[in-house]
């Protein structure tokens, strides 16, 4: 259970990214992290479902060749995933990823040899935007019950897969946690729709209406669905159809296999992706963790909201991807919806980062360089050490409830109770008072006093820059070089901070107005968004 394999989900690219796909990206960014600081061996990846028929549409409504188009943008999504430093090892392109028509392939001909799939003529009600189709009982007021559109009627006969044989399998996997979905509520959704029963699924669309965009069905002139499609990108990775040796590593030989997906498609991922590999005889997934949407305004982003937030400007505008690491981990609850707000994202830079972070390692670093000559003074121990210690623990549990949020507030109360002892400390009193006359034993009382006050706040320092490396790596790497101490492979490393080397000043979060000079940005934009939904 050592290996770890985690994954976002792969977004359409009918446009280029906008901040809620940002959130997807840092929370599993901050899992794989997190697994890696405590030892396992992690595998993570991201990637594009550039197949969607509604890429298509979009490229035609441009007037560019599809190929151009999803090219553009996919590049858009994979440069996001960089600039927010986002640590996946792998980005899987489905339409250019020579492995992936394998995988695809590998899947379907093993769900063929099972006995799933067959042919129907089928009519139905399908929305592009969520790529599938809907009974007239899911629709409100006749619209898509996701995107509030019409749908279209598509006749056509195409290949089928029986959905409705694996049932009271994923019944029994998802009651008895061997697919554990995260948080509760998500999971009562599922089990909802398993309960109602299923219903055979299409799984290929004519090449006429796929304008022959996307993976061939084997010795067929049809177009894989794009969901079976995008699904198998999660072992194109892998190598599965291909070569198989990280395939059998970090899927079919133990270990966890997790993904992390919005809301809007958690059926397809718990329902739809389990049941394709049980009928190929391979695992399911482990854990689906499933988040909410981003809202503006209480509103979903959406492309003909005209809500969408750049999340590149946003960057730009705090010359760090951590200002909106920040705000998506810990001003939005993990698995709900959540609001962002240009105002509230200044504020959460200024008050929290800046004004309690980032003021208080100022302000103990300036006191060890004057005070100390920039050397920390040996550390003893007390409850607020004691206290320190405890935290990565409560971090560690976090994660595991999937309540990153309470992660980074449970860093930041502690950081709030360094503020405060360290202002009831008053240590710059006792700095300027050892430049005064002292008796012998005066000095020594003053000079114990102050050392043990600003070793504590250095170590305390010390722990939340490690416990931070998850959520906010840049900041927290450069808190612990101001600090004089080496960034851990794991969260286990001895923690010394006696006798090292500090900085004399930690300017990590610098106000904005300075920021903005500096970068010369403005603030964030909003956009035409894509993304799933």
């Amino acid at each position: 259970m050592n290996k770890i394999y985690i994954t976002t989900s792969i977004p359409y690219v009918n446009a280029a990214p906008h901040v809620g796909f940002a959130l997807e990206l840092v929370q599993a960014d901050a899992y794989a992290r997190h697994f890696r600081l405590l030892g396992r061996d992690v595998r993570f990846q991201c990637g594009t479902d550039d197949n969607s028929l509604k890429n298509v549409r979009s490229a035609e409504a441009a007037g560019l060749p599809v190929a151009d188009f999803v090219n553009a943008n996919a590049d858009r999504f994979e440069q996001l995933g960089i600039r927010l430093d986002v640590s996946n090892h792998e980005f899987v392109r489905t339409s250019r990823d020579s492995r992936h028509v394998a995988c695809v392939h590998a899947l379907w001909n093993a769900c063929a040899d099972n006995g799933d799939l067959y042919r129907k003529a089928y009519e139905g009600l399908y929305c592009v935007g969520c790529e599938q189709f809907y009974e007239p009982s899911e629709l409100i007021d006749g619209r898509c019950p996701e995107h509030r559109i019409p749908l279209e009627l598509v006749r056509e006969e195409n290949w089928f897969f029986r959905l409705s044989r694996y049932g009271d399998r994923l019944l029994h996997l998802i009651e008895s946690d061997g697919l554990k979905i995260v948080p509760a509520h998500r999971r009562n959704e599922v089990l909802a729709l398993l309960r109602r029963g299923l219903e055979d699924i299409s799984v290929s669309r004519s090449a006429e209406r796929a304008r022959g965009w996307g993976v061939p069905v084997p010795l067929s002139d049809e177009v894989v669905y794009v969901w079976f499609d995008a699904l198998a990108n999660y072992l194109t990775g892998l190598g599965h159809g291909a070569d198989e040796e990280l395939f059998n590593r970090y899927w079919t030989a133990g270990g966890e296999r997790i993904h992390v997906v919005g809301k809007g498609i958690s059926k397809f991922h718990a329902i739809y992706w389990p049941a394709i590999l049980l009928s190929a005889g391979l695992p399911p997934p482990s854990s689906i963790l499933v988040h909410g949407y981003v809202t503006v305004d209480g509103r979903k982003i959406g492309k003909s909201a005209g809500n969408g937030i750049d999340p590149n400007s946003v960057i730009d505008a705090y010359g760090t991807p951590d200002a909106l690491r920040y705000y998506l981990l810990r001003h939005i609850r993990s698995g709900d919806d959540g609001d962002f707000s240009a105002e509230r994202l200044e504020a959460a830079w200024t008050g929290e980062l800046g004004g309690q972070l980032g003021n208080l390692a100022n302000r103990v670093l300036a006191l060890v360089s004057s005070a100390f000559e920039g050397v920390a003074p040996p550390l003893q121990k007390s409850d607020f050490t004691q206290e320190a210690a405890r935290l990565p623990a409560k971090v560690a549990e976090a994660f595991d409830a999937y309540e990153l949020h309470v992660g980074l507030a449970d860093i930041f109360a502690f950081v709030g109770e360094a503020n405060r002892r360290f202002a009831k400390g008053a240590p710059w009193v006792d700095a300027k008072a050892l430049a005064g006359d002292l008796t012998t034993a005066e000095r020594k009382a003053t000079g114990d006093r102050l050392g043990a006050c600003i070793a504590e706040q250095v170590y305390a320092l010390a722990v939340v820059a490690r416990c931070l490396l998850p959520f906010l790596p840049r900041s927290a790497v450069a808190l612990h070089g101001r600090l004089g101490i080496a960034v851990p492979e794991v969260y286990r490393a001895p923690l010394v901070i006696d006798g090292v080397k500090t900085a004399s000043e930690a300017v990590l979060f610098p106000r904005r107005e300075a920021a903005s000079r500096h970068h010369g940005k403005a603030p964030p934009q909003l956009l035409p968004t894509g993304g799933r939904g």
